[in-house]
C-alpha cells in the first residue's frame, strides 16, 4: 500500500507539473487574442486544464490523506502539511478566482463574431484574480516538485521557511506584472510578440539560473569529501528518550547540531579503538592466513573472472572454529592496490578487531600484514569480508563464510552445507563458484542444516526447500527458540543476511533452489541422481511470528530505554563529493553529515528505524544484535528475533533495541553496498571512546 500510494502521488505530481504550465501559458496569453471568437474558444479550454489540476490535486490529497490514516507520521508529516496544500490552494483559488471569471468571459463572449474584444473584454481576460491562480499553480508545482525530491526529513519548520517565502515573494511579483498588464490592456489592445516573450522568460531564466548557481555552487563545493577528515567528527544525537521534558528534548535538539566534544559529557577516561582489542596473549586454538591477491578465476561454467581473492579462492576459504576458542587470523595483502581488510560480518568481536579501514585500523597495503585475535563467543553463521572499499571488494571476491560451531555435545547435523551466494559481473549467479545445480548424496533420515548467506550487493534473493518439511533454525548467526516445521515458504535475504535451516532427509530427492527457476541450487537425494522437484506455490516467511518463546526476554517494548533514536531512510537529490544524484540518506544526510548515535557503555538502547524511501535496505551494525521488539508497529512474538542486518523494505517501522556492552566506534550502515558508498553510513558511538584513525581523499582509507 506504501510503495502504491508515494507512487500515485510522484505520478499526480510529475503530471501537476506539467499541467499546470500549460494552463498558465494559456491562460497569460487569453489578452492577446484578436477576436472575440478565439477569445471564447480559448477561454473554453480553460475549463478542462481548471478540472484536470483539480483532479491531480484531489490525488495528491488523498494520497496523503489515506497515508496519513494508515502509517507513522513520519511517512506522511511533510507531505500533508507541506505538499497537500500546494496542490489544495492553488487548485482552489482556481474555483474561487478563476472560474467564476472564466464563465462569465465565456457568456459574454459567447457566439460573437471576428470582431476584436473591446476594453472590458479585455481587462476581463486579463484580470489578475483571473490569471494569477494558474500561475500560482505553476509556481506551487515547482515547490512540489522540490519537496518531493528534497523531503524536509526530519521535519522542522525551518525546512520550509525558504523556499515558502520565495515562492510568497514570486506569487506577490506575478499579481504585479498581471495588475500592470491588465491596466495596460484598458489602454489598447495588447500585441502578441512570440519573439520579445521568448527573450523575456530566457532572460528570467538566466536570472533565476545565476542566483540558483550561488547556492548549488556552494552546496557542490562543501559536498566534497575533505582530505583528512577524522571518525570522531560529526553530528552528535545523543538519543533523548521518550519521557524526558521538553525542556530536554529542545537541549538535546541543539546537541545534535554539533560535533562531540572533545572531552565527553561524562568527562570519562578516553580510551582509543586501539586498546579494545582480542586477548593479546596465549597460543590460539585456530590460526588462518588469508592472502589478498589478484587472479584469474575459472568457474565450473568454464567463464574466466578476474578476482580479488583470499588464498586464490573465490569465495575465500571457509573458517571454521568452536565456541570459546581463541582464534588468530593474519592478512598478508599480496598485491590489491587499493588495500583491504577483514571484517567479521555479525561476530561481535572487539572494536580493535572489527576490520574496518579508518574506523578500526589502517588498510592494509600491498606487502603489508595485519593480525587479528579474538575469541569466538558466539555460535553461529557468519561471514567476512574487506571493509576497504567494501562495495568494489566484496563484488571482485574478498569474502568468505565464517562458521562458529557449539564447543558442547549436541546434536550435529549428519550433513552441514554452506550455500553462499554471489553475482560474479559478467558470470552471473552462483553458489560459491558454480553456477549451476550442485548434486549430493545423503542418506535418508539425516539430519542436514543449510547454511544461507547472500553476499550479492542490491539483491532480494530467493531461497526455497522444496522435498521435505523444514525449520529455520537461526536468523543472523542466532539461534531461534521452538522453531515449527513450514513448508511452500520462499526464504529471502538481503545483502549480508543468513538463515539457518534444518530438515530430516527423505526417501525422495529435495531442491534447494536460488531464484524462482531450476537452474541454480542444490539437488540432494540418497545417491545423488534424480528429478528437481516440482516449484509449488510460495508465501515469503516472516519471522515475526515464528517459533515459541523460551524464558524472559533481556528487555522488551516496555522496557526503560536510556536511549531513543530514530533513523529515517529516505532518498533525495544531493550533492555527495561534488556529484549532484539521488541519493539514499539516513536522516536526510549522506556521510559524513549524518548522525552520529552516541551511548554509554551499559545502556539500554532503542532504535525505530523507518523507511520513507522507495528502495528496501539491509540496515547493518557492527559489534551488536539488535532485538527486533516490533515491526509496523505490531509486536515480535515466538522467538526472539536477534539480528545484526535487518531488511528493512519500503514503508516497514521496525522498532529494535540492544544493550551497549560492547565499546567502540561502530559502523552502522546499509549493507547495499552501492548506498553504503554514496553515503549511507553512519556511526554508533560510545562515550569515552576515540579513534586515531581518519578517511578521506588523502588518505589510505576508503571503507566504503
Amino acid at each position: 500500500m506504501y510503495s502504491l500510494l508515494i507512487n500515485l502521488e510522484l505520478g499526480a505530481i510529475i503530471l501537476f507539473v506539467i499541467f499546470s504550465f500549460i494552463a498558465a501559458g494559456k491562460a497569460s496569453k487569453l489578452v492577446y487574442f484578436d477576436t472575440e471568437k478565439m477569445l471564447y474558444r480559448k477561454t473554453r479550454k480553460l475549463l478542462f486544464w481548471s478540472v484536470s489540476l483539480s483532479l491531480l490535486a484531489a490525488v495528491i490529497t488523498a494520497a496523503d490523506t489515506m497515508l496519513a490514516a494508515t502509517a507513522h507520521p513520519l511517512f506522511w508529516m511533510d507531505r500533508l502539511l507541506v505538499r497537500t496544500p500546494l496542490a489544495a490552494i492553488p487548485a482552489l483559488l482556481i474555483w474561487l478566482g478563476s472560474f467564476p471569471r472564466i464563465r462569465k468571459l465565456m457568456h459574454r463572449t459567447y457566439g460573437r463574431t471576428e470582431s476584436a474584444p473591446d476594453v472590458a473584454r479585455r481587462r476581463q481576460a486579463s484580470d489578475p484574480a483571473f490569471i494569477v491562480p494558474f500561475q500560482l499553480a505553476a509556481l506551487c508545482s515547482l515547490a512540489l516538485f522540490y519537496f518531493a525530491f528534497v523531503p524536509p526529513i526530519p521535519f522542522h519548520w525551518t525546512a520550509i521557511t525558504m523556499p515558502t517565502t520565495i515562492l510568497l515573494f514570486i506569487a506577490c511579483l506575478l499579481w504585479m506584472l498581471q495588475t500592470h498588464r491588465n491596466q495596460l490592456a484598458a489602454q489598447a489592445p495588447l500585441v502578441y510578440r512570440p519573439w520579445r516573450r521568448r527573450l523575456q522568460h530566457t532572460g528570467g531564466l538566466l536570472v533565476i539560473a545565476a542566483i540558483l548557481s550561488i547556492p548549488l555552487l556552494t552546496a557542490m563545493e562543501n559536498s566534497k569529501l575533505p582530505e583528512h577528515l577524522s571518525m570522531m567528527a560529526g553530528n552528535a544525537d545523543y538519543g533523548l528518550p521518550a519521557f524526558a521534558s521538553q525542556h530536554e528534548k529542545r537541549i538535546g535538539h541543539k546537541h545534535n547540531q554539533t560535533a562531540i566534544p572533545a572531552s565527553t559529557a561524562q568527562n570519562a577516561a578516553e580510551t582509543p579503538v586501539t586498546a579494545l582489542t582480542g586477548p593479546r596473549a596465549g597460543e590460539p586454538d585456530r590460526k588462518f592466513t588469508l592472502t589478498a591477491q589478484h587472479k584469474s578465476i575459472a568457474l565450473s561454467s568454464g567463464k574466466h573472472i578476474d578476482a580479488w581473492t583470499y588464498n586464490g579462492e573465490i569465495p575465500g576459504p571457509e573458517l571454521r572454529m568452536k565456541e570459546g576458542e581463541l582464534v588468530e587470523v593474519t592478512l598478508i595483502n599480496k598485491d590489491i592496490e587499493s588495500g583491504a581488510t577483514l571484517h567479521w560480518h555479525g561476530l561481535d568481536v572487539p572494536n580493535a578487531e572489527d576490520g574496518v579501514a579508518g574506523a578500526t585500523q589502517d588498510a592494509v597495503m600491498p606487502g603489508e600484514t595485519f593480525t587479528y585475535r579474538f575469541v569466538a563467543e558466539q555460535v553461529g553463521t557468519f561471514w567476512y569480508h574487506s571493509h576497504q572499499e567494501s562495495k568494489t571488494a566484496v563484488q571482485k571476491g574478498l569474502f568468505g563464510a565464517l562458521i562458529v560451531e557449539p564447543n558442547e555435545a549436541e546434536e550435529q547435523a549428519g550433513e552441514d552445507i554452506t550455500v553462499i551466494t554471489h553475482n560474479w559481473r559478467g558470470a552471473g549467479m552462483s553458489i560459491g563458484a558454480d553456477p549451476s545445480v550442485q548434486r549430493r548424496a545423503t542418506a535418508p533420515g539425516t539430519l542436514v542444516k543449510l547454511r544461507l548467506i547472500n553476499t550479492d550487493d542490491w539483491v532480494r534473493q530467493s531461497y526455497i526447500l522444496t522435498g521435505a518439511p523444514f525449520k529455520v533454525t537461526a536468523i543472523d548467526g542466532t539461534d531461534l527458540t521452538g522453531p515449527t516445521e513450514m513448508s511452500d515458504k520462499s526464504l529471502d535475504l538481503l545483502t549480508g543476511g543468513r538463515y539457518d535451516v534444518e530438515f530430516i532427509m527423505p526417501e525422495h530427492p529435495v531442491f534447494l533452489r536460488v531464484g524462482k527457476g531450476d537452474s541454480l541450487g542444490i539437488l540432494i537425494s540418497k545417491d545423488g541422481s534424480g528429478d528437481i522437484p516440482k516449484l509449488p506455490a510460495t508465501t515469503t516467511f516472516d519471522p515475526t511470528h515464528y517459533g515459541t518463546a523460551a524464558g524472559a526476554a533481556p528487555f522488551d517494548i516496555n522496557s526503560h530505554f536510556d536511549r531513543e533514536f530514530t533513523m529515517i531512510l529516505d532518498n533525495r537529490f544531493a550533492f555527495y563529493n561534488g556529484a549532484f544524484a539521488a541519493y539514499d540518506t539516513i536522516n536526510g544526510e549522506v556521510f559524513p553529515n549524518t548522525p552520529m548515535f552516541v551511548v554509554k557503555e551499559g545502556e539500554l538502547v532503542k532504535t525505530t528505524i523507518v523507511n520513507r524511501s522507495a528502495t528496501e535496505h539491509p540496515m547493518h551494525l557492527h559489534g551488536h544484535h539488535m532485538l527486533v521488539l516490533s515491526r509496523n508497529n505490531e509486536p515480535v512474538t515466538g522467538s526472539l528475533w536477534w539480528s545484526d542486518t535487518l531488511d528493512v523494505a519500503p514503508g516497514e517501522v521496525y522498532e529494535v533495541a540492544f544493550r551497549a556492552d560492547n565499546p567502540g566506534v561502530w559502523m552502522d550502515h546499509c549493507h547495499n553496498l552501492v548506498h553504503a558508498s554514496a553515503g549511507m553510513s553512519m556511526h554508533l558511538m560510545y562515550e569515552g571512546v576515540t579513534s586515531p584513525f581518519e578517511v578521506g581523499t588523502a588518505t589510505m582509507n576508503h571503507p566504503e
